[in-house]
């Protein structure tokens, strides 16, 4: 993709690249995340700062417990999770605050304790051949891929920075001739696959190659870290093991290069949240060292503070409980209480503008970063500045310039809880994307309603895959049939083809949130299957006739051929009840062959006799009903994961699946309710039964589709949305029996 960049930007990236060639680094140590000034400010501070005291005792226990075992360097063999990989990764993290802790408390012990670590890996290094370990597209030496030997580098040149006055001329020399001026070349010039590309791997590539490069004070490597390799070499179509492509024709490379790409201009991460968690932490640290080092480049304004702006969209892209939404390759669970998110928040804080309201993220997570940063937080934090960072609903554009979709995030806060639609309609994301065009999860609180099933890895869990993504992930996890949204003819998105996937994203049709109890997001899908067009509008409705806002989906797919379609809901908890008879087999049998279909159980088979289908199920003590507008003859399916799953790495998830043959337009139309409650200690159920009496799509033509949904003390909610036509401005007729509705705008409701 052809990046076009303003003249600011242009005259950054050659700014930068001049002041490297001409001016070598020489501002003495530390200067990266720590400056003499700062440790100065911070020993005066000490003993006076809660927060930042207690996140600088809990880390001089961690380090002195490490110091007391010795210096441990074993020679490199395991996969994520082996105790090699452990080992040299808890070094790395180690020394770090070792490092830290030598200039804030001043104690020789951990200078030496960094020194002999280095010196250990020094000698160690010259001989380390690739890692035995065979899997990787870019091996790395200590660790089974160049990823993270690059973690490595980013945190042990911190080390390196703090210590550095203490380490003797000869030990530094020896130090940077053998250890680190090899280990940058490795992860650059000679691994070109992982360096010279637009990844979250490269990133991490990149920010140690500089980071190293500021210590050493080597112009020459931070130029290559800064704007990539002028020649890389790399064999053309060559992919990594996710399968992606590692460099297009004529890309920009380096870490401006990834800063300028992957985010759009709202700081949306194209690879997701999860690694834009990952990614977030070299991308802000090594702002901060560019920003105390070179201050006059003014890097947090790069791309118009587009690093500022993504700490944003990353604490957005969180349900209530700070978990990462697990869209693509995402682990659930994952929280902005990581230690990434702990120093990006802290570093967001003091180079964005002090904002308050991160303040109350740094109060949640309850340490800070051992640096500049983290001392004003904490400050910040004693003085009782904080405000609450409110997460509201947003739309994150997705692609360079914001025109390659993007996730719409619509909350509704009502009666004590939190409803959390998030649609996906965004670009592929890169190798670590999925293929599920107009996806949805949906959250109460921080409890899955409707679940994205996220990554199939085990993550540092040796005994799973050595800790590494399963080939479940491309089996499963990767294909359609895994999320909640369209699949024509049992064949995934793209036909699950990552370089035809890569070059096309959904589009926006409508996103209004300017009512809050009548929340929209309105997507399209035109390229996912040829001929076929699928338009997808989720409305979050809050209306005086229900407990809580219903959830309406109303999605249409229209093809130049009949085919078969598939919407799948995946919940959570236990079935209640269903109005529809089905059959369950006394022989369990695989769904489908392929596509994802080989791993789900046909649990119970069954066919629509009524206008709606409707099924309720409790999960964490509240009720779930989903109602849809069904046809006679819509077959019904109940599916459970874990089919062709010898190694049981699957989760044995619950799915609903509606089913629509032989069409050549089709229309689903769903509600899903929550409401009511059971408690176990109690033994009370409240408000268990579904309120809606009917959902029915009373009108559709190739310019509007009209649903009603009437509950059961007979009030109805009408709502009407033009399709072909989303100004705000226009104004609309049409007739439905013998009424006739008229309005300005996208779209109409009214409840009587």
């Amino acid at each position: 993709m052809k990046l076009k960049i303003n003249r600011f930007l242009k005259g950054l990236a050659v700014a930068i690249t001049l002041f490297v060639i001409q001016n070598a680094v020489g501002q003495g140590h530390p200067s990266l995340v720590l400056t003499k000034k700062g440790v100065s400010e911070i020993r005066s501070k000490l003993g006076k700062v809660p927060l930042f005291d207690a996140t600088l005792a809990d880390v001089k226990a961690e380090v002195d417990a490490e110091i007391a075992l010795g210096i441990i360097t074993p020679i490199p063999k395991d996969f994520s999770g082996g105790y090699t990989h452990e080992r040299h990764k808890k070094n790395f993290l180690i020394i770090q605050k070792a490092g830290v802790l030598y200039q804030i408390l001043n104690d020789k012990k951990y200078a030496v304790y960094v020194r002999d670590m280095l010196l250990a890996y020094t000698k160690m290094y010259p001989t380390l051949p690739l890692h035995p370990q065979t899997r990787s597209y870019a091996r790395g030496k200590l660790f089974w891929q160049a990823l993270n030997d690059a973690n490595w580098l980013v945190y042990t040149s911190q080390a390196y920075d703090c210590v550095y006055d203490f380490i003797s001329a000869s030990d530094r020399d020896k130090i940077e001739k053998d250890l680190f001026k090899p280990f940058a070349d490795f992860i650059s010039i000679g691994s070109p696959q992982f360096f010279d590309r637009v990844h979250n791997h490269s990133t991490w590539g990149n920010v140690g190659v500089g980071m190293i490069a500021l210590v050493m004070n080597d112009a020459e490597l931070l130029d290559r870290a800064l704007n990539g390799l002028k020649e890389n070499g790399l064999p053309p179509g060559m992919k990594d093991n996710d399968g992606g492509l590692i460099k297009k024709e004529g890309q920009k490379t380096g870490f401006l290069a990834n800063v300028d790409e992957p985010f759009s201009p709202d700081g949306y991460y194209t690879e997701g949240p999860y690694y834009q968690r990952y990614a977030m932490y070299p991308f802000m640290v090594f702002a901060e060292a560019l920003q105390n080092t070179k201050p006059e480049l003014k890097i947090f304004e790069y791309k118009n503070g587009i690093l500022i702006k993504a700490v944003y969209a990353l604490l957005n892209l969180t349900n209530s409980a700070g978990e990462f939404f697990p869209l693509n390759d995402g682990q659930k669970g994952m929280s902005y209480y990581s230690r990434e998110l702990v120093s990006v928040v802290d570093i967001a804080y003091l180079f964005g503008g002090k904002d308050p309201s991160l303040l109350s993220i740094a109060e949640k997570q309850g340490r800070v970063q051992l640096d500049n940063s983290g001392m004003a937080v904490a400050l910040a934090v004693k003085k009782g500045l904080a405000k609450p960072f409110e997460k509201k609903s947003i739309d994150l554009s997705d692609g360079p310039e914001g025109k390659d979709g993007g996730v719409a995030i619509i909350r509704n806060k009502n009666k004590g809880s939190e409803l959390t639609l998030v649609m996906k309609y965004a670009a592929q994301g890169l190798s670590h994307g999925h293929f599920d065009k107009l996806s949805f999860s949906y959250y109460n609180n921080s409890s899955e309603i409707f679940q994205d099933y996220g990554l199939a890895r085990f993550v540092n869990i040796e005994q799973k895959g050595g800790g590494n993504y399963l080939k479940e992930n491309t089996s499963w996890a990767k294909q359609t049939i895994a999320h909640n949204t369209i699949v024509q003819n049992e064949v995934s998105h793209f036909k699950a083809d990552f370089e035809t996937g890569n070059q096309f994203s959904s589009k926006k049709y409508l996103y209004d949130v300017s009512n809050p109890k009548l929340q929209i997001i309105s997507a399209t899908e035109a390229n996912a299957y040829p001929g076929t067009k699928m338009h997808r509008t989720m409305v979050l409705v809050e209306d005086e006739g229900y407990e809580k806002p219903v959830l309406l989906d109303i999605f249409q797919i229209d093809s130049d051929k009949a085919n078969q379609y598939d919407l799948p809901f995946y919940y959570g908890g236990q079935m209640m009840s269903s109005n529809f008879a089905y059959e369950t087999p006394k022989t369990l049998e695989p769904l489908g062959k392929s596509y994802g279909y080989q791993h789900l159980w046909k649990e119970g088979v069954g066919k629509a006799t009524a206008e709606n289908t409707k099924i309720s199920w409790l999960d964490n003590g509240i009720f779930y009903s989903l109602t849809s507008a069904t046809k006679p003859n819509d077959e019904l399916l109940f599916v459970r994961l874990g089919a062709n799953d010898p190694n049981f790495n699957l989760r044995r998830d619950s799915g609903f699946i509606i089913r629509k043959k032989e069409s050549q337009k089709a229309t689903f139309v769903t509600v899903t309710e929550s409401h009511g409650s059971y408690s176990p200690v109690t033994e009370n159920a409240t408000n268990a039964f579904s309120s809606v009496e009917n959902v029915e799509l009373i009108y559709e033509d190739a310019d509007y589709v009209a649903v009603t949904i009437k509950n059961k003390n007979g009030k109805t909610i009408l709502f009407i949305i033009a399709t072909t036509n989303n100004s705000s401005t226009d104004k609309h007729q049409i007739k439905i029996g013998e009424t006739t509705y008229t309005w300005v705008g996208t779209h109409y409701k009214t409840t009587n």
